[in-house]
């Protein structure tokens, strides 16, 4: 009798048992956010959305000078920072400091200071956020978030501006597409996502 109870245990045991190879991804849980494949994977979207949602920028300006509410609600995207604009435009490269150049925009309001970083150090979270697709919530902490921004912003440095140098363009004619962060409305500071110089 315990000999047959015996057997029917073991018979469980051995239909019930699944064998899991090492390499099973649903053993593997959550993956550590990883900087360097986050950029390069994460960029193009991004370049795209800020290429797809860019205003030229007179007509950005004009629209942010007569009703900056109006301009929010229908040109940027909202982020913690402020609004964040997609804009592209064509201007002549004047003074610079610490890899940021000032640009000399035809259309544009004199007393609109209107500036590109070029690096080596690249800030900002204007990448991340303009096209409102990356959220907190995808994230594990703050600090990951961060990271995403920055991962972004170095992949756009080595894609977007490996062959620039900011120091050597004082006078030269440049066209680019970027994202800024509304914080003055007297002044834009661009991250670019595409850089021409003509």
């Amino acid at each position: 009798m315990l000999a047959g109870v015996v057997v029917i245990v073991l018979a469980f045991v051995a239909f019930g048992t699944r064998v899991v190879p090492n390499d099973d991804e649903s053993l593997q849980g959550v993956q550590a956010f990883d900087a360097a494949v986050y950029g390069p994977e994460t960029f193009p979207a991004v370049a795209e959305a800020i290429e797809g949602r860019a205003v030229p920028a007179a007509e950005l300006a004009a629209a942010i000078a007569a009703d900056p509410a109006a301009a929010a609600e229908e040109y940027a995207v909202q982020s913690s920072g402020g609004p964040v604009y997609s804009t592209t435009l064509t201007g002549v490269v004047g003074e610079g400091a610490s890899g940021i150049v000032e640009l000399d925009v035809e259309g544009l309001p004199d007393d609109l200071l209107v500036r590109v970083q070029l690096g080596p150090a690249i800030n900002g979270t204007e990448l991340r956020d303009a096209s409102g697709e990356i959220q907190f919530g995808q994230f594990t902490n703050q600090i990951e978030f961060q990271d995403a921004a920055a991962a972004i912003n170095d992949t756009m440095k080595a894609e977007v501006l490996g062959g620039v140098d900011a120091a050597a363009l004082a006078g030269s004619t440049v066209t680019l597409t970027g994202a800024f962060t509304l914080i003055n409305p007297q002044a834009w500071l661009i991250t670019p996502v595409e850089f021409e110089v003509a």
